[in-house]
């Protein structure tokens, strides 16, 4: 999805983010959770690497995904391995660089392998943002970001290198939007396939999803969950933000909230 296309989008309609997760402290069995990280569970920080993980998340995460039967999966832009690290020593299923690898509900990987094309690549475009202070090139594998949100005047230029790398890259990648960031990532990969690749497997099958996002990448996973007759939250301080959810919670600090309440002894929420 572009980011015009989010742009011209719905806005949200329907409950509040609070009741919606309140039907998975009412019936556990019922649902699956699909987290994005980045925005909605831990705050946007200026670099990649500059996120705290704040105290009790992963544990509250682990009990969580007990509560729900183990049917609980983050959805990230962050590769398998970095993800993991945020949340160690609890390893929970994931779906990495928006789907290009998933880890599912028995462990068993899957991913796209980029050539060595696409390694040279990545390199050259290390040296080229050298050329603008504050811009980070992101290696993640299989997929590459630039950052700008240390230099949000040099937008325009990194857009036009992401576009001009996309073009060398091929038809098998495809450019994504972000806040304050580019990414070039395999075209296969979408937030929404890998939500529906869950749901086809234990032990998310036959379970209503519940997705949670922040970004315009997390737009396809909306619009998944949505048709799936599933319900889909997205994390904004701007109740009238254009986007595929159906309602809203504040920030990622309420979200953490909810968890933790969610997460507790007797798993009530809230509302």
């Amino acid at each position: 999805m572009s980011h015009q296309d989010q742009e011209n989008g719905p806005s949200h309609t329907g409950p509040s983010g609070e009741t919606i997760l309140s039907h998975v402290a009412a019936q556990p069995e019922g649902w699956a959770l699909f987290l994005d990280i980045d925005g909605t569970l831990i705050d946007l920080a200026e670099t990649p690497d500059g996120i705290t993980v704040p105290e009790g998340l992963p544990g509250h995460l682990q009990s969580l995904s007990d509560h729900l039967g183990g049917a609980l999966a983050l959805v990230t832009g962050r590769a398998l391995s970095y993800a993991d690290r945020l949340f160690a020593p609890h390893r929970f299923p994931i779906a990495g660089l928006h789907g290009a690898e998933r880890r599912d509900g028995s462990g068993t990987i899957s991913r796209f392998e980029p050539d060595a094309a696409f390694e040279i690549l990545k390199a050259e475009m290390v040296s080229e943002a050298a050329e603008w202070p504050g811009v980070l090139i992101e290696d993640k594998g299989a997929a590459v970001a630039a950052h700008y949100r240390r230099a949000p005047q040099a937008k325009d230029e990194v857009a036009a290198m992401m576009r001009r790398a996309l073009a060398r890259a091929g038809t098998d990648f495809a450019l994504q939007f972000g806040k304050m960031v580019i990414e070039i990532r395999p075209a296969m990969a979408s937030k929404g396939h890998a939500v529906e690749a869950f749901l086809s497997q234990a032990p998310f099958s036959g379970r209503r999803p519940i997705a949670i996002g922040d970004d315009v990448t997390d737009e396809a996973m909306f619009r998944t969950v949505n048709t799936l007759g599933g319900h889909s939250i997205r994390i904004t301080d701007d109740p009238a933000q254009p986007t595929e959810a159906q309602a809203v919670i504040a920030s990622a600090e309420d979200l953490r909230r909810q968890i933790a309440l969610l997460a507790g002894p007797r798993a009530i929420f809230m509302k």
